[in-house]
Protein backbone atom coordinates (compact mmCIF):
# COMPACT_ATOMS: atom_id res chain seq x y z
CA UNK A 1 0.00 0.00 0.00
CA UNK A 2 1.06 3.55 -0.67
CA UNK A 3 1.41 6.07 2.12
CA UNK A 4 0.47 9.74 2.12
CA UNK A 5 3.07 12.42 1.50
CA UNK A 6 5.17 13.79 4.32
CA UNK A 7 3.75 16.75 6.17
CA UNK A 8 6.06 19.73 6.68
CA UNK A 9 6.06 20.88 10.26
CA UNK A 10 8.12 23.90 11.40
CA UNK A 11 10.55 23.49 8.52
CA UNK A 12 11.36 19.86 9.38
CA UNK A 13 9.89 17.02 7.36
CA UNK A 14 8.16 14.67 9.76
CA UNK A 15 5.85 11.80 9.03
CA UNK A 16 2.62 12.36 10.88
CA UNK A 17 0.48 9.53 12.25
CA UNK A 18 -2.25 10.29 9.70
CA UNK A 19 0.35 10.23 6.93
CA UNK A 20 1.24 6.62 7.81
CA UNK A 21 -2.26 5.45 6.93
CA UNK A 22 -3.08 4.15 3.46
CA UNK A 23 -4.13 6.67 0.82
CA UNK A 24 -7.26 4.69 -0.04
CA UNK A 25 -9.17 5.83 3.05
CA UNK A 26 -12.93 5.62 3.24
CA UNK A 27 -14.50 9.05 2.65
CA UNK A 28 -17.13 9.99 5.19
CA UNK A 29 -19.19 13.11 5.80
CA UNK A 30 -18.48 14.51 9.26
CA UNK A 31 -21.29 15.29 11.67
CA UNK A 32 -22.01 18.96 11.02
CA UNK A 33 -23.94 21.68 12.82
CA UNK A 34 -24.54 25.23 11.54
CA UNK A 35 -26.24 28.06 13.41
CA UNK A 36 -26.25 31.85 13.72
CA UNK A 37 -24.85 33.48 16.86
CA UNK A 38 -24.25 37.23 17.37
CA UNK A 39 -24.56 38.06 13.62
CA UNK A 40 -22.08 35.32 12.74
CA UNK A 41 -22.55 31.97 11.06
CA UNK A 42 -21.00 29.21 13.15
CA UNK A 43 -20.24 25.86 11.50
CA UNK A 44 -18.96 22.92 13.53
CA UNK A 45 -17.49 19.75 12.00
CA UNK A 46 -16.78 16.65 14.11
CA UNK A 47 -13.51 15.30 12.65
CA UNK A 48 -11.91 13.24 15.42
CA UNK A 49 -8.42 11.96 14.72
CA UNK A 50 -7.66 14.48 11.97
CA UNK A 51 -4.32 16.21 12.62
CA UNK A 52 -4.53 20.01 12.46
CA UNK A 53 -1.80 20.15 9.80
CA UNK A 54 -3.82 18.01 7.38
CA UNK A 55 -7.17 19.85 7.61
CA UNK A 56 -7.99 21.74 4.40
CA UNK A 57 -10.84 24.27 4.59
CA UNK A 58 -11.93 26.56 1.77
CA UNK A 59 -14.37 29.30 2.72
CA UNK A 60 -16.39 31.16 0.09
CA UNK A 61 -19.18 33.72 0.36
CA UNK A 62 -21.76 31.03 -0.31
CA UNK A 63 -20.30 27.86 1.20
CA UNK A 64 -17.48 25.96 2.88
CA UNK A 65 -15.52 22.93 1.68
CA UNK A 66 -13.58 20.61 3.97
CA UNK A 67 -11.24 17.67 3.60
CA UNK A 68 -9.48 16.20 6.60
CA UNK A 69 -7.64 12.88 6.49
CA UNK A 70 -7.53 10.86 9.69
CA UNK A 71 -5.97 7.45 10.30
CA UNK A 72 -8.41 5.24 8.37
CA UNK A 73 -10.99 7.74 7.06
CA UNK A 74 -11.01 10.98 5.14
CA UNK A 75 -13.63 13.47 6.20
CA UNK A 76 -15.12 15.42 3.29
CA UNK A 77 -17.89 18.00 3.30
CA UNK A 78 -19.38 20.69 1.08
CA UNK A 79 -21.87 22.92 2.86
CA UNK A 80 -23.73 25.64 0.95
CA UNK A 81 -24.93 28.67 2.92
CA UNK A 82 -28.37 30.23 2.71
CA UNK A 83 -26.93 33.70 3.43
CA UNK A 84 -23.68 35.26 2.19
CA UNK A 85 -20.75 35.57 4.60
CA UNK A 86 -17.44 37.48 4.70
CA UNK A 87 -14.91 34.67 4.13
CA UNK A 88 -11.88 36.93 4.73
CA UNK A 89 -12.99 37.45 8.33
CA UNK A 90 -13.55 33.80 9.22
CA UNK A 91 -11.97 32.41 12.39
CA UNK A 92 -11.41 28.75 13.14
CA UNK A 93 -10.43 26.67 16.14
CA UNK A 94 -9.86 22.92 16.48
CA UNK A 95 -10.13 21.21 19.83
CA UNK A 96 -10.86 17.61 20.86
CA UNK A 97 -11.83 16.61 17.31
CA UNK A 98 -14.24 19.52 16.81
CA UNK A 99 -13.50 22.12 14.12
CA UNK A 100 -15.43 25.34 14.84
CA UNK A 101 -15.59 28.06 12.19
CA UNK A 102 -17.15 31.45 12.91
CA UNK A 103 -17.68 33.93 10.07
CA UNK A 104 -19.58 37.25 10.00
CA UNK A 105 -22.74 37.39 7.93
CA UNK A 106 -22.61 39.73 4.96
CA UNK A 107 -25.18 42.49 4.58
CA UNK A 108 -26.97 41.53 1.35
CA UNK A 109 -27.33 45.24 0.49
CA UNK A 110 -23.56 45.81 0.76
CA UNK A 111 -22.93 45.34 -2.97
CA UNK A 112 -26.30 46.64 -4.12
CA UNK A 113 -26.42 48.72 -7.28
CA UNK A 114 -28.57 51.85 -7.14
CA UNK A 115 -30.78 52.28 -10.16
CA UNK A 116 -31.43 55.84 -11.31
CA UNK A 117 -34.53 56.27 -13.41
CA UNK A 118 -34.45 59.01 -16.02
CA UNK A 119 -37.16 59.87 -18.45
CA UNK A 120 -36.15 60.49 -22.02
CA UNK A 121 -38.54 60.81 -24.91
CA UNK A 122 -41.50 59.84 -22.78
CA UNK A 123 -40.06 56.41 -21.94
CA UNK A 124 -38.25 55.72 -18.68
CA UNK A 125 -34.57 54.81 -18.95
CA UNK A 126 -32.84 52.92 -16.15
CA UNK A 127 -29.16 53.68 -15.57
CA UNK A 128 -27.13 51.71 -13.06
CA UNK A 129 -24.90 54.00 -11.06
CA UNK A 130 -23.20 52.29 -8.16
CA UNK A 131 -22.83 54.38 -5.02
CA UNK A 132 -24.38 57.52 -6.57
CA UNK A 133 -27.22 59.44 -4.99
CA UNK A 134 -30.35 59.94 -7.05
Amino acid sequence: MMTAELVKQKGDEKEHEAAKAPIDRIRVAPNTVAYVENHKLVVEFAIPGAPTETIDVKMLEDGVYLTAPARDVEYAAALPFGWPVKPGKAEASYEHGLLRISVPLKDPMEDAVKLVIKSGGGEPVIDSAKNKAA
